[in-house]
């Protein structure tokens, strides 16, 4: 029987047909093809926040079909590499803490809350090493360099007692930083035997502004779909889209781009909003004004992610 390049029986790849790209023929996800795929692979999701909820709403669609005693998940290098193994498959899916993908002073994947974030030039191998191996690499890098109109480019070493900073606008340094990953990505990964994703921007809803809705509003308490198609919102940067689009249709390596912003940025509804985690104590100022500490960047799961997942599976399967 013939069989994909990922050992894959092609007859029951083509039991979905209409495999074209356009989403209302996305294939459903069907987990116990990913499990089968991913038998005796790696696959790792590298990124910041955003591509750990992608990569928990992936181990969510999958766990359920493994027994008790057949899935572990451990975290390593101070919380920075996290492994799900399905015992059975001889398979892990993982997160890597990378926001910049670049070496930072935000690589901390616990204290990561620095203002004043500097990237390093042409650093990508610090993190790049526990990279090698992987068969599937889904990368994002977006929110965090979203400080404002510059970011600061450390040439040297974190070590160095005297430090070189360069100022640069913030697409110039985002530019630098996609070169650096496609560059390692055609030294380091074998197309014949790799997959790399890159997905794009997650939109945020802390403006109700942007929507027509009432100033002052954000996410909490959004219970509608924005209806708008055209709809586009402020902290969407267009700029760093055409960033991605210039650098990755230069690349000599084949990188599936999962667009993930449009479809997302409708969903002003589907965010942790006040439910999420709190790490602090709120003070009894937050609690009485609840938009003051909504979260509208990351979000919920069941959700959204799913959907980004579904896309990610027709991707992989039907390119």
């Amino acid at each position: 029987m013939s069989q994909s390049m990922w050992g894959f029986p092609l007859d029951i790849l083509r039991r979905g047909e209409n495999q074209g790209p356009h989403w209302e023929h996305v294939q459903s996800f069907n987990a116990t093809l990913m499990l089968e795929t991913l038998r005796g692979k790696r696959m790792m999701f590298v990124g910041d926040s955003l591509n750990r909820g992608q990569y928990v709403s992936m181990i969510c669609l999958l766990h359920r079909l493994l027994p008790k005693d057949g899935k572990s998940m451990k975290t390593y290098n101070n919380d920075a590499l996290t492994v799900f193994r399905a015992k059975d498959y001889n398979a892990t899916i993982e997160f890597y803490w990378a926001p910049f993908l670049l070496e930072s002073n935000s690589d901390n994947a616990i204290v990561h809350r620095i203002s004043d974030r500097i990237v390093r030039k042409g650093s990508i191998n610090k993190h790049g090493k526990h990279w090698k191996g992987v068969d599937i690499l889904v990368f994002n890098s977006y929110l965090w360099w979203m400080t404002g109109l510059e970011m600061k480019i450390l040439k040297g070493s974190f070590e160095d007692e005297e430090k070189e900073i360069m100022v640069v606008s913030t697409e110039d340094a985002y530019r630098m930083a996609m070169r650096t990953l496609l560059r390692w990505v055609r030294k380091n990964m074998d197309r014949k035997k790799t997959r790399v994703f890159f997905t794009s921007m997650s939109p945020t809803h802390a403006k109700s502004i942007d929507w027509a809705g009432e100033p002052g509003e954000n996410c909490y308490n959004q219970t509608t779909l924005i209806e708008d198609p055209n709809y586009w919102g402020s902290d969407s940067r267009k700029s760093i889209m055409k960033v991605i689009g210039e650098v990755f249709s230069k690349s000599k390596f084949p990188i599936t781009f999962l667009n993930i912003t449009q479809l997302s940025s409708y969903r002003k509804d589907a965010h942790t909003s006040i439910y999420k985690k709190q790490w602090n104590p709120l003070t009894p100022e937050q609690l009485a004004n609840p938009v003051s500490y909504a979260d509208c960047v990351h979000w919920c799961l069941p959700g959204l992610q799913d959907t980004w997942n579904e896309l990610l599976f027709a991707k992989l399967f039907y390119p």
